[in-house]
């Protein structure tokens, strides 16, 4: 390896042992901590590869891009981040950078992406467009399966080529599909989603497409599609003119199995999927569930009450959970955690006992079939009070349960009708306001299914 590299981030060890590696390798090193000084080196022609941090204490990495490209159009710059979300790799795909780690970087791997950099340095480099709104995207992921995956979408957010994702119910989906939206050249148009029970005939189908106009259109979980409207689909994709939206489909199941079963039309997966993508499993990426998790905590509305944490027994046993639910259902776990645990800090017992049997595979002492309620919750206690190895539990244990009886009873009777809070209260046999009381008390998100038509 050969060349001068500039290195700038604030974490002294990083830019030790970036500048003992590089110099190892062959390279002359520049090492900084400060922003103004890495562009004085730019401006000065120095360098002949730049790798930076995004949170400098005088600046940002990202939006520094530009201004670097101005001055050295041929000069590439790699990206290192602690901020490891699909926005980052967005913003770093959309100002030009050559390439992006999060951190923490495999060394070797950044070696290896220094040295091409190095070589081919006279490339000229893509971008994409699109503002930044990470905080309404919880798409986040510091593994290398999902850092794989923002790269692809950085690089394809504002083409027009269609779009099939893949992957378990609860992963993601459709949240790729509405952050490469909000983040492409269509982000003012229209962005509809589409389920099979909205495409029966002919009409509903133009209709779903006259909604869309020239944004973007999601048909979601297109396997299910039947036989027939899967041909009116065919020959209305057939028939868009160049004012058409942007397809996108999702589907749990593998498509193209399915296709090649001829279970669905061979003709329709290929106009869906001419780029097509596997979202990965929560299981399969456990190191993100401390980020997740994170992430989710933030979330639960700040102004109104103290940011909860989780204590490290707490996250081992979520990161030790199976997760059949992925990502939707740990986000609904925090959220239950959050409504129904008092203290600042939860804990481990305050994961066992508000989430249960869900987080572990089912095991003798456990009732199932058609045994009484009763027995699988003094089963379930049992286990509880047996985790505290002859000691009590925290004081209130009598509330706890109780809330936390409530809590995914009145959940799932608001899903069960349609969140019509009348139907509900007449179902629970409560009273109306008293039910309102409660949503509000255990901050149980109300929503009601809208059809397109």
């Amino acid at each position: 390896m050969d060349g001068t590299v500039l290195v700038a981030d604030d974490d002294r060890t990083i830019r030790t042992v970036l500048t003992q590696a590089l110099t190892r390798a062959g390279c002359k090193v520049h090492a900084t901590a400060s922003l103004t000084t890495l562009m004085r080196w730019v401006e000065e022609g120095r360098g002949d590869l730049v790798i930076s941090d995004v949170v400098m204490p005088d600046g940002n990495g990202l939006e520094s891009l530009p201004r670097i490209a101005e001055l050295r159009k041929d000069l590439p710059v790699i990206i290192i981040s602690a901020q490891n979300t699909i926005m980052t790799a967005i913003q770093a795909a959309e100002a030009a950078a050559y390439d992006y780690l999060p951190k923490p970087f495999d060394l070797p791997d950044l070696m290896k992406r220094s040295a091409r950099a190095l070589e081919r340095n006279r490339q000229p480099r893509g971008g994409v467009a699109g503002p930044s709104r990470e905080d309404e995207l919880p798409l986040v992921g510091r593994t290398p399966v999902m850092q794989a995956l923002y790269k692809v979408l950085a690089r394809v957010i504002n083409t027009d080529l269609p779009m099939l994702f893949t992957g378990e119910s609860g992963t993601g989906k459709s949240l790729i599909a509405k952050a490469i939206h909000d983040n492409s050249d269509r982000r003012g148009l229209p962005f509809v989603v589409v389920s099979t029970s909205d495409l029966t005939n002919p009409s509903d189908i133009a209709a779903a497409f006259a909604r869309a106009k020239t944004g973007t259109i999601v048909f979601d979980e297109i396997s299910d599609l039947p036989p027939e409207v899967q041909s009116h689909l065919v020959r209305a994709v057939d028939g868009l003119g160049e004012t058409a939206p942007r397809l996108m489909a999702t589907s749990q199941v593998d498509v193209d199995a399915q296709t090649q079963s001829g279970a669905f039309r061979q003709d329709l997966f290929y106009r869906l999927s001419t780029i097509s993508l596997n979202v990965p499993a929560l299981r399969l990426r456990v190191d993100d569930i401390a980020p997740l998790t994170d992430h989710f905590l933030q979330k639960q509305d700040p102004a109104n009450r103290e940011v909860k944490t989780l204590s490290q027994e707490a996250l081992k046993i979520l990161a030790a959970a199976t997760w059949p639910g992925n990502v939707r259902q740990l986000e609904n776990a925090i959220r239950r955690l959050v409504a129904t645990c008092p203290e600042t800090e939860i804990t481990a017992e305050d994961v066992t006992l508000v989430l249960g049997q869900s987080l572990q595979p089912a095991s003798p002492g456990f009732i199932h079939g058609t045994d009484k309620l009763s027995a699988s919750i003094r089963a379930h206690l049992e286990h509880y009070f047996d985790l505290h190895g002859g000691e009590l539990p925290p004081s209130g244990l009598y509330g706890r349960v109780l809330r936390e009886m409530e809590y995914p009873l009145i959940e799932l009777a608001l899903e069960a009708c349609n969140g019509n809070q009348a139907k509900c209260s007449g179902l629970l046999g409560i009273n109306r306001n008293t039910l309102r009381k409660k949503i509000t008390e255990m901050d149980i998100r109300v929503t009601r299914r809208r059809k397109l038509m």
